[in-house]
């Protein structure tokens, strides 16, 4: 009888960053006919995606809709970059419920190998499965002990593996976050809709997910990855189009309210702030100060709840240095 001795956890982050790419413009996968018409049925053309998010509450713009519309129906990953809080998880989850299927997420950090987001073995099943074969007689070799029956499904093998109609949405998320050795490791999935697991060998996905990676641009990607992927910056929002998204997500709030929190946070933005706020935090800046009974932004206002829209002392005191009358006025 084959003993375990050790949980077997693949860590496939070889250096094959600079290897060939076997598809640097072509499609990761095919989608299936059947599938292939549904999303065809459901999203035509870039003004069925923007119709498609705006009822899914996420307003964007031709641009954006253009690249989501063609991630969808090539397919091809898309890797979204841009400052924090412009949007661009909203804009995978909404993409998500545009098409009626799952999102599945893999959060990134510093560190995440494939344990993490491909699958790991379940060490301790397999354990009762060797005590329970001792106790019976039974004979079990590495082929039960590693079979599918002990295999624990991370993000990316439940996107491979999801059985569809309708591909799922992967988000990569803060793939900036990870190391280079974790994005060599991704590059079999954004080229070829497939992951390898050596005691079960290559999977393909059945229908190959809709991928999106975003980035804050911590640090600089590899050029390997950016081949592998459609591109698009996101920024951020003009005034007009920052007051519909807040009093989309905060429709208890004035038309007045949003418009002059937008304008302020805009002024904020233009300061040399360590961190500069996003249009999620005008969302929360508007629904503090709706929860707080409020109606209008003034300056007293502003330093009662600056810091849901400031996250360093630094930029508090920079801010209160500029004057908050000044900041609010017109508002």
């Amino acid at each position: 009888m084959a003993l375990l001795s050790q949980p077997r956890t693949v860590r496939r982050l070889s250096a094959v960053r600079d290897a060939p790419v076997l598809s640097d413009l072509g499609h990761p996968g095919a989608v299936s006919a059947e599938a292939g018409d549904d999303l065809a049925e459901r999203l035509p053309d870039v003004a069925a995606v923007q119709s498609a998010l705006d009822g899914a509450d996420y307003l964007c713009d031709l641009d954006l809709a253009s690249a989501l519309f063609c991630a969808v129906r090539l397919p091809q990953p898309l890797l979204l970059e841009g400052e924090p809080g412009v949007g661009k998880t909203e804009a995978a989850k909404a993409l998500a419920a545009a098409l009626d299927t799952p999102l599945i997420r893999l959060q990134c950090y510093e560190g995440i190998d494939a344990a993490e987001a491909l699958y790991e073995w379940n060490y301790p099943r397999q354990l009762l499965g060797i005590r329970l074969a001792e106790a019976t007689g039974a004979d079990v070799g590495e082929d039960q002990l590693f079979g599918r029956g002990y295999l624990i499904e991370r993000p990316l093998l439940q996107a491979i593996e999801h059985p569809g109609p309708r591909p799922a949405v992967l988000l990569v998320d803060e793939v900036d976050r990870a190391d280079d050795e974790f994005e060599a490791f991704l590059f079999e999935l954004l080229a070829e809709a497939s992951v390898t697991i050596p005691e079960l060998g290559t999977l393909r996905a059945a229908h190959p997910p809709v991928v999106l990676l975003t980035s804050n641009r911590t640090r600089d990607l590899h050029d390997a990855l950016k081949r592998r992927c459609l591109y698009h910056w996101i920024d951020y929002p003009d005034l007009e189009r920052s007051v519909a998204i807040i009093r989309r997500r905060v429709p208890a709030a004035s038309t007045t309210l949003a418009e002059h929190v937008a304008a302020t946070v805009a002024r904020l933005r233009a300061l040399d702030v360590q961190k500069p706020p996003g249009v999620a935090e005008a969302i929360n800046w508007v629904a503090v100060l709706a929860a707080l009974g409020l109606d209008h932004l003034d300056a007293a206002a502003a330093d009662q709840t600056l810091g849901t829209v400031l996250k360093y002392r630094e930029d508090l005191d920079l801010a209160r240095a500029e004057g908050l009358d000044r900041l609010v006025a017109g508002a």
